[in-house]
């Protein structure tokens, strides 16, 4: 009775998440390393994403935070362009929708970073970008999975499927199955190609 009760409380949507770096684009801005002042090494999508700060060391997201290295770099991987158009087109559920998490922080221009998406013909208005790297969250993976729990938290979704190239976010994304044991999560390991293979625990 209790199970039938939560389930008529739920809605019925899917939220399908994408990352950008890596799986809409190729991209190549990296993240400084700082040890005493200088840049000690950097880091691009994929190091970062499982890369563990030693003591004394700070980042510089200069160049992942400057929108014109971003509009002037980005390569699209045309085969996931393509899938996020089409399930934004096809999505006819109200409680349905596609959002796009990134690593990233807040950009240094938001519309020149929008317009990105739009020359490559992404219809990011119809959609929203979580930024993870606002949260003070030290590993990308866990920041994300913070925005993941404020969605399912909203009681809208019961199925959530995440695209994304890093092997350590898409693992924690899984993680939430014993968390949140109504809702269906599939996560998807998006190749350089923008093919994708079904990631299971």
């Amino acid at each position: 009775m209790v199970k039938q009760r939560f389930k008529e409380f739920i809605g019925s949507g899917t939220l399908t998440i994408f990352d950008i770096d890596e799986t809409l684009f190729h991209t190549k801005a990296k993240v400084g390393v700082v040890k005493d002042g200088k840049v000690i090494r950097k880091l691009d999508n994929q190091e970062f994403n499982t890369y563990e700060r030693k003591p004394g060391e700070t980042y510089d997201f200069g160049e992942f935070r400057s929108a014109e290295v971003f509009r002037r770099t980005s390569v699209p991987i045309v085969r996931m362009i393509e899938k996020a158009k089409a399930i934004v087109k096809a999505n006819k559920n109200p409680h349905s929708r596609a959002i796009i998490c990134t690593a990233r922080a807040d950009f240094d221009d938001k519309h020149m970073f929008l317009q990105t998406f739009r020359d490559h013909g992404l219809p990011i208005d119809d959609m929203y970008v979580e930024r993870a790297g606002n949260l003070n969250v030290d590993s990308s993976a866990e920041a994300k999975k913070v925005i993941f729990r404020r969605y399912i938290n909203t009681k809208t979704y019961t199925k959530l499927r995440l695209y994304d190239d890093a092997m350590s976010n898409l693992t924690a994304f899984l993680d939430l199955e014993d968390e949140y044991p109504h809702v269906k999560f599939e996560a998807y390991f998006v190749k350089p190609d923008g093919s994708t293979k079904v990631i299971k625990r």
